[in-house]
């Protein structure tokens, strides 16, 4: 599923207009993103947790020339399924 087909499917089963559903959409995405952005965590209870992981710094190898490289420092974001979402993933 696309962000389009979300957009649709939010509309169809809120009884919204797809720009309405978007509009919510985007919100949601921007404060996930906006709160992990400051270092925060966002939790939906059931559904899963969004969350920032610190990578050290560490030493790498290009695939193509076998040369050693040094890989930065860095932040990811993390996403871990909540139990409902893991139980219905598992059926």
């Amino acid at each position: 599923m696309n962000k389009g087909e979300l957009i649709e499917k939010i509309a169809k089963d809120a009884k919204l207009t797809k720009v309405q559903a978007g509009d919510a959409l985007d919100s949601v995405l921007n404060a996930v993103s906006g709160t992990l952005a400051k270092g925060g965590k966002v939790t939906l209870v059931g559904f899963g947790t969004f969350s920032v992981s610190k990578r050290k710094a560490r030493k790498g190898r290009n695939p193509r020339s076998g040369k050693e490289i040094n890989i930065k420092a860095k932040k990811v974001a993390k996403f871990k399924a909540g139990s409902e979402l893991a139980k219905k993933v598992n059926k």
